[in-house]
């Protein structure tokens, strides 16, 4: 088998690419997910996604798309192109075994968390301040229905003023350094790691079911199945680290929930008070996000538009 050269150019244009258009798609899942996977008992204001959907919605709009797509998109660039990239250097010597494809997997997880951790971090939250301030708003009402109140009239809860990703990174620089922006980053590399290591190789094996003969691609279809399958079935084996990841990530706590010093505390407080299904919390939503996700990205990468950009960039028409 020749060795055929990758162009990681290319590979990055399609991983933004894909990027774009399914965190586009699946933005409100996203937002639900953070909100879900942070509410504790005590001070529950959603009773499903479709429920958190509905009231953020109803509330503050499609808010936060925009800043989404900027902090989520370099996360897929780089996830996708390390693996290949990985995947291009270990089958060099031969053929591409399972445990290499769990090793690119693993770099790929790896290189993506180092750099995309503070986006992750500034991400979440923008997707929980909406949670805080409805909380808080619900708290000051209930505050002037109380009896204790006394008789006085009525007042408007005052708005919360909604954080920009610029001031909670400035915030987060000057209180806590640059430490700050990586907070979670454990918490990260053990949910994102193995996501790599599970989802690559059993997309690779899937997509692979399909191919007409050895060596020829799958129809673009198949590669989006198994995408979704792969993509699916890794985002729920990992969950139980993304609920650790996102409490852990989340500066701003509501009424009389828990603090966490560390992973292990926050995995030990979340079991002794919610109980082991909290670790199941944004499951159903984490699948319908990554599924669409990483299915769109296999098709962006049939169909080379990356290739295609940097040939027409390289060797204009005349």
């Amino acid at each position: 088998m020749a060795d055929k050269q990758i162009s990681l150019p290319a590979k990055l244009i399609n991983g933004g690419i894909a990027g774009l258009i399914g965190v586009t798609c699946v933005f409100p899942i996203d937002l639900a997910k953070t909100r879900l996977q942070n509410q504790q008992n005590g001070q529950r204001m959603y009773t499903s996604m479709s429920d958190c959907l509905v009231k953020t919605i109803r509330s503050e709009g499609y808010f936060g798309a925009a800043v989404n797509l900027t902090l989520v998109t370099p996360e897929k660039a780089i996830k996708l192109a390390a693996n290949d990239f990985f995947r291009h250097q270990l089958s060099k010597d031969g053929q591409l075994t399972l445990l290499k494809e769990m090793l690119a997997g693993c770099g790929a997880g790896t290189c993506q968390v180092i750099v995309t951790t503070p986006m992750e971090m500034l991400k979440i939250q923008l997707q929980d301040a909406g949670r805080i301030a409805a909380q808080k708003k619900i708290l000051a009402t209930q505050a002037q229905l109380s009896p204790q109140g006394g008789a006085q009239p009525p007042a408007e809860a005052p708005a919360v003023a909604r954080p920009t990703a610029t001031q909670l990174a400035r915030d987060l620089l000057q209180s806590r350094g640059l430490a700050g922006l990586y907070k979670g980053l454990g918490a990260t590399l053990l949910r994102d790691v193995p996501f790599s290591i599970v989802y690559f190789p059993l997309f690779a094996n899937l997509n692979q079911l399909g191919q007409p003969a050895p060596g020829e691609k799958s129809p673009f279809y198949v590669s989006f199945l198994a995408g979704c399958v792969a993509g699916s079935a890794a985002a729920v084996a990992v969950n139980p680290c993304d609920v650790v990841k996102t409490r852990l990530q989340s500066l701003q706590r509501g009424v009389n929930e828990d603090t966490y010093s560390g992973f292990l505390d926050c995995a030990r407080k979340i079991l002794r008070h919610e109980g082991p299904s909290a670790f199941l919390k944004g499951a159903y939503c984490r699948a319908l996000v990554i599924a669409p996700l990483f299915g769109i990205a296999q098709v962006v990468y049939f169909l080379g538009i990356g290739e295609t950009l940097l040939g027409l960039l390289q060797h204009p028409q005349p």
